[in-house]
């Protein structure tokens, strides 16, 4: 499928947004995920290199080690996600701050492959203390990130980056972005998701500050939230419900690991409860033709040797 322009994209979620209906965004790690999502009326499909790995059976912050390329799993998956999506637009997870890419060549090529738009995944975000602050000293830093995004957005690219501060927010919304992503953290639950988080009103406090200072930058700046212990559809409805001038919200975990995992789950339970009791016969194995000439053979057997 090729790239969808950001003006047609742009147009759709502002007629969403004066509707009242909100912007749902999901990470595919499979091309299955990709449909299945397309099939429940996602509005943003995103490819990560976390979605590999989360549904390898590992853990989403996996895509944040050196596990493997991340821009080069990217495009690895495009190949299985793009071309079985029929009208979605299709985002790809950007490192930022991989310093062995010419920035500009890899989103002209991602471009050209069919993505719409890019997001900043895997990110220093992430990261704290004194990791983080080795990063931002080693030239490895958010604003690289932020490079990528106002790089994006000059090529016409849909621009829609994770945030995890006020100041993160200004800086990505001056630097064009078009949807900016309050991310709250790893998402909790299920056998592989984050078992530690902050709490739902924990959240609501964070992303209206950092949606005061993205609008601060830019009134027309649309804004979704993500991550930590907005894992399920009754904990997306709960921030909407509470942060004033939110749109919606991304998933990725919770959009195709967590519905996965219970449903495959319940599916093998509910197989494994299918019982035998109503046999009433006693199971015998079936003879076949060339079975029951050496039974028989083997009978008469020994019936000459009892003769003999």
């Amino acid at each position: 499928m090729p790239a969808i322009p950001r003006k047609k994209i742009l147009e759709k979620f502002r007629k969403m947004i004066d509707g009242g209906v909100p912007i749902v965004g999901g990470g595919a790690g499979t091309g299955l995920s990709a449909k299945a999502e397309e099939a429940g009326g996602i509005d943003l499909i995103i490819i990560y290199n976390s979605g590999r790995y989360r549904m390898a059976g590992r853990g989403s912050a996996a895509g944040l080690l050196a596990y493997g390329n991340a821009n080069e799993i990217v495009k690895e998956m495009a190949y299985e996600v793009l071309p079985v999506v029929k009208k979605t637009p299709v985002l790809a997870g950007v490192n930022g701050t991989d310093p062995f890419v010419i920035m500009p060549l890899l989103l002209a090529e991602l471009k050209t492959m069919g993505f719409s738009g890019v997001q900043n995944f895997p990110t220093i975000g992430l990261f704290d203390g004194q990791m983080r602050q080795s990063f931002e000293e080693t030239g490895m830093g958010f604003g690289l990130e932020v490079d990528m995004i106002a790089a994006a957005h000059e090529l016409d690219l849909l621009t829609t980056p994770y945030v995890f501060n006020p100041d993160e927010a200004r800086a990505m919304t001056k630097a064009g972005a078009d949807i900016v992503v309050a991310h709250m953290g790893v998402t909790t639950g299920g056998s592989i998701g984050a078992t530690s988080a902050k709490s739902l009103d924990d959240c609501v406090t964070e992303i209206d500050a950092i949606a005061e200072a993205a609008r601060a930058m830019r009134k027309d700046v649309i804004l979704l939230c993500h991550g930590g212990p907005i894992s399920m559809p009754d904990d997306a409805r709960y921030i909407l419900e509470r942060c004033k001038g939110l749109h919606g919200f991304y998933g990725a975990s919770s959009m195709e690991r967590l519905p996965a995992e219970a449903a495959i789950a319940r599916q093998t339970a509910d197989f494994k409860a299918v019982s035998l009791e109503h046999r009433t016969q006693k199971w015998e194995p079936v003879l076949g033709k060339s079975d029951a000439q050496t039974k028989k053979s083997g009978a008469k057997t020994t019936a000459k040797k009892k003769n003999g």
